[in-house]
């Protein structure tokens, strides 16, 4: 939002200058974010043309000596047509940047004439895109003073940064109500304007909508005879100090109107108009010429104003080029509406418009201005353009009734902690345009037109707070705790850090990505469905709710490697969706790895071999990554369940469950199914994996939280190696689980390192070597122990595998 002092100064009567009023924007929450105090325009002088003499090497060219009020005339060579004794213009010496043309002027010489500085025209001040002659001032003009100052260029433009929840602040009226409110001078009121009206508007206006709210109160004017031509040029000024192009009065004023009251206005050339005005849906496929010279394809969540000829308007966004008023008009329909904000921002998105219009409607504007806005335009209007205003034509507003917002004082010092006297509260509200009624502890709080944002008291607690002053908030330590080392953050908050500090000591590193992604990519990854689908998409390819963190991370991965860096590590902890409601909401650690980015470190073969890496990445990186996560969780990896396979988006024969029992999956992890990744466009040896941080049970309480004391065996592990011969489809896991099942006391862990396969061993049958880790607790075993044991091991392992011990 862009405005120039001036033009707050209009509506705020106060002393303060440039710096005092920047400051007061930002501590009361209207942050500054840019100030042109116009230094560049500061070197420019005016000056008068003593002679004027034809260039003896050029004929359009001519020798100026030009009086700048600082001593001895200066020679100039100009080309402008203009240029001649006796004219009074803007002059910039040697040294001198010149905006309009990105220059910085220097002595220069010209077909052999020497020129020492420049006689500039509008163009090259930013005042218009007039270039055709030098700028001609008055013969009273002051030579050797500013002409920035003189020509009203010197107005510093003030850039704040508005969020989305302060439409009353689109306005410089707004503005000017929220500093006044601070102390920082008085508001100015403005007279209702007054004028004479003759007769009916004779375009009648009908809602045809099936939805009251798209359109709650619409209200047109004819304005016949005017005279369109230029707006004068302190308008002009104004708009071009913010960014704007003056185009012409009529449409110079609806301009001025948005940003001086926050209230978008819109004119029609009445002649252009045929019949009466409908508001209603567009029908699908209908088209309208914009006023941007754009076609526009409408459909029916749209909202257009049309007459019998077809579609005129986008109502609240952009007007039509049909009905668009330049000089030839002489009667004009002026157009002031009150449009849904939620309405206006999915068309506005849907037809890729932004307009200072749309920027308004779609935060919500004071619908109680509506008429009065009207009012303010048609007195513009017939002072600018002259006229005769016809009786305004006024449908479906039914009038404001405010919102009652119950609230207690203490609410101010229980969410700040600021003392604010009850009094003081209630001042401030009451300065800011709020009605308060009744005494004591709670009053009840009247909410005004022009602040939609506001809905409970929690909101009138930060109207007061930024108006007395956030920097009034003093810090302060925060409280202690009851308990000695007590928990503060949740067991998914724990887990969430531990899991990203395993991932990143494992060598990979942490991504953001969106939690959008196009629907093919979410039903690629089992999710796809219409509950999870954005209404507002903030881009097509963002459609759908991810129901997986891997879609993000396989085509981050993809454009390092379209980048030259292939052997990557991501991973990511955070949200997943499979349904729209809380409990759809997963916790969720995930990763992939690309190339050669294992463990061991990426690399050619032959450069990293010594410390096994160099070779593509494959499912049992994977599996360690995954297992080092629910290990960090601090779950107990003895009860830890891998069956094979895993969700359809893996490889079947090389991928994963992880279950804590038979029933909780803590995760899938694995290769990709080489149809997935043709699907997402991405290539590469890549294996990743999901942990489900929320499908972790909750720690047993302990009854301290200090460690136990150290209890290690004082007797010395022994290792056994055993090699069973099962069916091919006997899994390894089992075989571990049913050796350590066999004595838990004694058998402290238990690793494959060996699988065989062939005639040796069978047809259908393989070869499974395991270690077993003895740890004696109480004594050291003797050579009977060791044999007892062997005989229950495999006995075990029999039992439940149906394997034999290989002879």
């Amino acid at each position: 939002m862009k405005f120039t002092l001036s033009w707050l100064k209009e509506h705020l009567e106060t002393d303060a200058g440039l710096d005092e009023i920047c400051t007061r924007l930002t501590e009361i929450g209207l942050e500054v974010e840019d100030v042109d105090d116009k230094a560049a325009f500061k070197p420019f002088v005016i000056a008068k043309v003593v002679s004027a003499e034809k260039h003896p090497q050029a004929d359009r060219l001519k020798v100026l000596m030009v009086d700048t009020g600082a001593g001895a005339p200066v020679q100039v060579v100009c080309g402008a047509p203009n240029a001649r004794a006796g004219l009074v213009g803007a002059f910039a010496a040697p040294g001198t940047y010149v905006p309009g043309i990105d220059v910085t002027l220097a002595v220069g010489n010209i077909r052999g004439v020497e020129s020492h500085g420049m006689m500039c025209s509008e163009k090259e001040l930013q005042i218009s895109d007039s270039h055709d002659g030098i700028i001609d001032l008055p013969q009273d003009a002051p030579v050797g003073k500013s002409y920035a100052a003189y020509a009203h260029l010197d107005d510093p433009v003030i850039e704040i940064n508005l969020t989305p929840n302060r439409p009353d602040c689109t306005s410089i009226h707004g503005i000017a109500r929220d500093l006044a409110a601070s102390g920082l001078g008085t508001l100015k009121t403005r007279p209702a304007p007054s004028f004479a009206v003759e007769g009916e508007t004779p375009v009648k206006l009908t809602l045809d909508l099936d939805d009251a709210k798209l359109c709650p109160g619409f209200a047109l004017r004819l304005v016949r005879g005017v005279k369109n031509g230029p707006s004068p040029r302190w308008m002009q000024q104004r708009l071009t100090a913010i960014g704007l192009r003056p185009i012409n009065a009529l449409v110079d004023i609806t301009n001025y109107m948005t940003f001086d009251q926050g209230r978008p206005m819109h004119v029609f050339d009445a002649a252009k108009v045929k019949g009466s005005l409908t508001v209603r849906r567009a029908a699908e496929g209908e088209t309208v010429l914009a006023l941007d010279q754009r076609e526009y394809k409408l459909g029916p969540n749209n909202v257009v104003i049309s007459d019998e000829d077809g579609i005129e308007s986008i109502g609240g966004i952009m007007g039509g080029e049909h009905s668009g008023c330049d000089e030839k008009t002489v009667d004009v329909l002026i157009e002031s509406a009150l449009w849904d904000p939620m309405n206006i921002a999915k068309s506005g998105r849907s037809l890729g418009i932004i307009t200072d219009a749309r920027y308004r409607f779609e935060r919500g504007v004071d619908p109680d201005y509506m008429v009065p806005g009207l009012e303010r335009t048609t007195e513009l209007v017939l002072e600018l353009c002259g006229g005769t205003a016809a009786r305004a034509e006024i449908v479906g507003y039914k009038g404001y009734e405010s919102k009652i917002v119950d609230f207690p004082y203490s609410e101010v010092k229980r969410l700040t902690g600021l003392d604010v006297s009850d009094e003081e509260s209630n001042s401030i509200l009451t300065r800011l345009g709020f009605t308060v009624s009744g005494s004591g502890e709670r009053v009840s709080v009247a909410v005004p037109s022009w602040r939609p944002d506001v809905d409970g008291k929690a909101d009138l607690v930060e109207e007061v707070m930024r108006i007395h002053g956030v920097d009034n908030i003093k810090p302060a330590p925060l409280e202690s705790h009851a308990v000695v080392n007590g928990k503060i953050l949740t067991t998914l908050q724990i887990r969430t850090r531990l899991a990203k500090r395993a991932l990143a000591s494992r060598g990979m590193l942490e991504a953001v990505t969106w939690s959008f992604i196009p629907e093919d990519q979410a039903k690629l990854f089992g999710g796809g469905s219409p509950a999870l689908k954005l209404a507002n998409p903030i881009a097509a390819e963002m459609s759908d709710m991810r129901p997986s963190l891997l879609p993000g991370l396989l085509t981050a991965a993809q454009r390092n490697a379209d980048k030259g860096y292939a052997d990557v590590a991501l991973f990511e902890v955070s949200g997943t969706y499979e349904n729209d409601r809380p409990d759809g909401q997963r916790r969720v650690a995930g990763g992939i790895r690309r190339g050669t980015a294992s463990l061991a470190g990426a690399g050619r073969a032959w450069s990293n071999a010594a410390k096994g890496g160099g070779k593509p990445v494959d499912v049992f990186d994977a599996k360690a990554d995954a297992l080092a996560v629910i290990e960090a969780c601090g779950l107990p990896m003895g009860n830890i369940q891998i069956e094979q396979g895993g969700p359809e988006w893996y490889h079947p024969g090389r991928s994963g469950t992880i279950k804590m029992g038979p029933k909780v999956i803590l995760g899938y992890f694995g290769e990709f199914h080489p149809l997935t990744l043709e699907a997402l466009d991405v290539s590469g040896a890549l294996c990743g994996f999901e942990v489900y941080l929320d499908a972790m049970a909750e720690p047993k309480k302990k009854a301290t939280r200090t460690k136990p004391a150290l209890d290690l065996s004082p007797f010395q592990a022994v290792k056994r190696d055993f090699a069973f011969v099962v069916d091919k489809t006997v899994e390894a896991g089992a075989i571990m689980k049913a050796a350590t099942s066999a004595d838990r006391k004694l058998v402290t862990g238990v690793n494959v390192f060996d699988i065989f396969e062939g005639a040796s061993v069978g047809e259908g049958k393989k070869s499974v070597a395991i270690e077993v880790q003895i740890q004696p607790a109480e004594r050291t075993l003797t050579d009977e122990d060791f044999e007892a044991l062997t005989q229950k091991i495999v006995a075990s392992v029999t039992k439940f595998t149906g394997g034999v011990l290989r002879s």
